[in-house]
């Protein structure tokens, strides 16, 4: 069943029970209106009677007969002339409005008040008047065919005419959800048509350059994924390519979190205020745009799962030394109850990029290892040489990581350092402290990964 179908047998279902509680005050109208008119018919009759029976009667039955006979059906009253024995001398005719028609017998009861008798006597006899609202009964019934049958044509007018137009409404926003679960599937070259409607075309725009964004920087990752296999013969030249890579990533990084965030966060923002607006009205409406939110949410998660695997927007123009320090600041605000220490003695030997951007990370690893798995409440970072390498070690007093934290187990972010550091020549080892924790230590060979100063920016010493 479509959402379509659904919203419409909702507004279907709401309107059945107005038009139900319309009918219901109808009929109680009626009821109190028969109610009404019989009872005081009865009323008026019972009065009639009771001042003139006693004049006739004085003249004797015979008299009182003629009169009864003369006079014929009073309204909404039968009634029955008793002799002093009991035997019934006359009987008011059948009224001749609507003739041999009753209404149901369940809706004449609704229908009719409580039974109504008055009893008039005379000296050789007695008169009966009881109220009878069989012709008022009919009356409101078939008003009340009317009335349902009225009530069914226009609920069908109104469902059709609903259905036709939340059709109308939706139709865009079905788009929508059409072009971003396919885009959720990885085709990247779906574009909307112009939409009508302001809300829907400024969210198919939207949408056309978020992918033509994404279009971009992924035919630019292709482009560095390819040139990085086709360079891969040579340690040196690789070196330089990782280089250039991480430049092109890092601008990626930098696009995907400003540019394509904010256009996501816009149309997720744009599909919160329809869904608000639309919200006591349009019921389907309200819903597509919600699907569109939630789907505009998994897509940005899904483009800020991307970023990692890009780069780390952090040195940029910041020396090691620097870099560092403002991480374990960084850590210190968001972490108050935990204790950073840092240390760094750098060489004179100023470091090459790739070297500095590994030991960030290995350090930036090593906290948050501590953090998220050790829950450890004390760490030092400490970055000094050691004759001709230079080592990065991460000391914290945690539980430690688990057994499929280790790098060797696939630990990513872990197994990627190793990878990058034995790239340069160095070695990772992450293993026990001797009495509680666990220490992260990187070693890089001085010699292959010091640079001249007129390359890049100079290093300063913390």
């Amino acid at each position: 069943m479509t959402l379509r179908l659904k919203i419409n047998l909702v507004v279907g279902a709401l309107t059945l029970l107005f038009t139900a509680t319309v009918l219901g005050l109808q009929l109680n109208s009626m009821r109190e209106s028969v109610h009404e008119e019989v009872v005081a018919a009865n009323r008026v009759a019972s009065q009639l009677l009771n001042r003139t029976a006693m004049r006739y009667a004085a003249q004797g039955t015979p008299a009182m007969l003629a009169f009864l006979q003369g006079v014929g059906r009073i309204r909404s009253n039968d009634i029955t002339l008793f002799d002093a024995q009991g035997q019934e001398l006359y009987r008011s005719p059948p009224s001749p409005y609507k003739a041999g028609r009753d209404a149901p017998a369940w809706f004449a009861a609704l229908m009719s008040p409580p039974p109504s008798e008055q009893s008039i006597a005379f000296p050789d006899g007695k008169l009966v008047v009881r109220a009878n609202a069989s012709r008022a009964a009919i009356d409101a019934w078939d008003y009340s065919i009317e009335l349902v049958v009225g009530s069914l044509v226009m609920l069908a007018v109104i469902n059709a005419l609903i259905f036709w137009l939340v059709g109308r409404t939706v139709k865009p926003f079905g788009q929508i959800v059409r072009a971003l679960n396919q885009l959720e599937a990885g085709r990247f070259d779906v574009a909307l048509p112009r939409l009508a409607g302001t809300e829907a075309a400024a969210i198919g725009a939207a949408f056309n350059r978020m992918v033509g964004v994404l279009q971009e920087h992924i035919e630019t990752e292709r482009r560095a994924l390819r040139a990085e296999g086709q360079l891969s013969d040579s340690r040196e030249l690789s070196r330089w390519i990782d280089h250039h890579i991480e430049q092109e990533r890092r601008m990626i990084a930098r696009e995907l979190h400003d540019e394509l965030g904010q256009s996501v966060t816009a149309m997720r923002s744009m599909a919160l205020s329809i869904a608000q607006r639309v919200h006591a009205h349009d019921a389907q409406a309200e819903a597509a745009a919600r699907l569109i939110a939630d789907e505009s949410s998994r897509l940005y998660d899904a483009m800020h799962g991307l970023i990692p695997r890009l780069t780390p927007l952090v040195l940029d123009n910041f020396g090691l030394g620097e870099a560092l320090a403002d991480l374990v600041e960084r850590t210190r605000r968001a972490q108050p109850g935990v204790k950073l220490e840092l240390q760094v003695e750098l060489p004179e030997a100023l470091l090459s990029g790739d070297a500095a951007l590994a030991l960030y990370r290995a350090a930036q690893e090593g906290i948050t290892n501590a953090l998220r798995h050790g829950s450890a409440r004390w760490l030092r970072v400490r970055l000094h040489a050691a004759g001709e390498t230079l080592a990065l070690e991460v000391h914290d007093d945690g539980s430690g990581l688990p057994a499929e934290g280790t790098p060797a187990s696939g630990h990513y972010g872990l197994r990627w350092l190793a990878e990058r550091v034995e790239s340069l020549g160095g070695t990772l080892r992450l293993e026990p402290a001797p009495i509680r924790g666990m220490q992260l230590r990187i070693e890089l060979p001085l010699a292959q990964n010091t640079r001249s100063p007129d390359l890049e920016p100079r290093l300063e010493t913390a």
